[in-house]
């Protein structure tokens, strides 16, 4: 199994691209390809010793895709910018999936000019890890069209259905559509013309309407709403989490020696809660629908969090999410494409 990566993506590229590239090397047993500024990357390769041993090259890129530049005018100019690179690298096959913590937007271009959809795909979606009282839900699209029609939303739920099933695997995920109220006669013009299409499918195990509360409660496991909803639903959980940690720590600082003590008790715990909504954890989230393994990460990973991109991105590779998905859209047929 070998995985391209956007070493000069991230916040903090290429130090901590290439730190987690090394990890993900030595604990998965994967080769990794680092594509970017030659140069730059040997230098934080060189700190580790005999990188090469453990399955690491490099494919040097000399342009980058900036946050600031148009994503389809970035993609079409800069050939030899890093994502559009490691894109290619999958699509000649000499890698297997691509990982990249640059601009969402141009991953996205990238994938779709690079790769390609897969057929019977109009869209692409990307699906996003949300912890769960008892594990994960799986929110997509969670930022890549804004826009979506009715028959982008249930390829959306097919596709999050076999990610769940086959990289989470969970027996017969439970989908549900967002939306401001369970009864089936809620909702705007969108949601309600895609209910009745979610109903036909034969493909996914389609609970019905569910509310924001569910993504966390743990009664779903894949949360189909368009792009737009979407990110604000992810960006508010990563809010929430970040509001909820400095006000525990600024009440626990501001409080007597007991609290104190009190806090040192369930320190242990403390931990294990921030491990489970810590986003590294989760690596990356893919690009379903492109014709390829594409993984995206936050803008601010750092290694652990591209060590753990790497590990899905070996995961979706290895249980063949884009062949099931273009099986399961073919089975659908015309209740995919309406």
């Amino acid at each position: 199994m070998r995985i391209a990566v956007d070493a000069m993506g991230s916040d903090y590229a290429p130090r901590e691209i290439v730190l987690g590239a090394i990890a993900a090397a030595e604990e998965y047993q994967c080769e990794v390809v680092l594509v970017g500024d030659q140069e730059q990357i040997a230098q934080v390769l060189n700190t580790y010793g005999d990188w090469q041993s453990i399955g690491i090259s490099i494919q040097h890129a000399s342009e980058v895709i900036e946050m600031h530049e148009h994503p389809g005018a970035a993609v079409r100019k800069k050939k030899d910018a890093s994502v559009v690179v490691a894109t290619r690298l999958v699509k000649e096959g000499i890698c297997d999936a691509v990982v990249s913590a640059g601009s969402t937007g141009a991953a996205v271009a990238s994938a779709l000019f690079g790769l390609g959809r897969i057929k019977g795909i109009e869209r692409p979606s990307i699906a996003t890890h949300i912890p769960n009282l008892v594990g994960t839900t799986i929110l997509l699209d969670s930022g890549a069209n804004v826009d979506s029609k009715p028959k982008n939303l249930v390829q959306s739920a097919i596709m999050g259905s076999i990610y769940a099933e086959y990289v989470l695997g969970v027996s017969q995920p439970r989908v549900g559509l967002l939306n401001i109220g369970e009864e089936d006669s809620k909702g705007n013009e969108q949601v309600l013309a895609t209910f009745p299409l979610l109903k036909q499918l034969q493909t996914i195990h389609f609970i019905g309407n569910v509310e924001g509360r569910d993504i966390f409660n743990g009664m779903v496991d894949v949360v189909v709403c368009d792009g737009f909803v979407g990110n604000v639903v992810l960006k508010t959980g990563e809010g929430l989490v970040s509001f909820f940690t400095t006000l525990i720590k600024e009440t626990i600082a501001s409080s007597g020696w007991m609290a104190k003590l009190a806090a040192l008790l369930i320190l242990p715990r403390v931990k294990k809660l921030k491990k489970k909504l810590d986003y590294a954890e989760y690596g990356g989230a893919p690009l379903l629908g492109v014709n390829g393994g594409f993984i995206i990460c936050h803008g601010s990973s750092k290694a652990k969090a591209i060590k753990n991109a790497i590990r899905v991105a070996r995961e979706f590779s290895e249980q063949k999410v884009v062949e099931h998905i273009s099986e399961n859209i073919a089975k659908e047929g015309g209740s995919a494409n309406e």
